[in-house]
């Protein structure tokens, strides 16, 4: 956390970007993901008690990109589409930050959050640990539940 309680930025590579934890107004964390370009790509919709558990959350994601499976939803109270990331109870454990107007801008969303990800992932891992070539993921290698 940094010295205004506020949040705390990953050591990544991302100038504007990465992840932190933020305190929300009932006093719990949530994580959120931002891209380079400073703009909020996800959040978590649960609440942790602590920004260590918030921070354990999202590093077991991380580890987890190339298996993510997205349900693109319509919006319940307005216009737009969010995409869910469901976890093992049926429960969100990711969400956009945002709705958006298409069904395809959604889904290239979520195919960005995965990307990003992924870089966030080699961007941590040890230097003299070379990367494979099948390691590296590619948006068309995202999946969609089809409900």
């Amino acid at each position: 956390m940094d010295a205004s309680g506020r949040g705390r930025a990953a050591p990544t590579g991302l100038s504007r970007g990465g992840f932190r934890t933020e305190r929300a107004t009932d006093g719990r964390y949530r994580w959120q993901l931002k891209a380079p370009n400073g703009r909020l790509v996800a959040v978590s919709p649960a609440a942790y008690g602590t920004p260590g558990e918030a921070e354990q959350a999202f590093e077991s994601l991380r580890g987890s990109a190339s298996e993510l499976v997205a349900r693109i939803t319509h919006v319940r109270d307005g216009i737009g589409w969010i995409w869910v990331v469901p976890g093992s109870r049926g429960l969100p454990e990711i969400r956009s930050s945002r709705p958006y107007e298409r069904y395809a801008t959604c889904q290239n969303a979520f195919r960005r959050f995965v990307v990003l990800l992924a870089k966030l992932d080699e961007a941590t891992a040890a230097p003299s640990q070379p990367q494979s070539e099948e390691r590296q993921l590619r948006p068309s290698d995202v999946r969609f539940d089809a409900r």
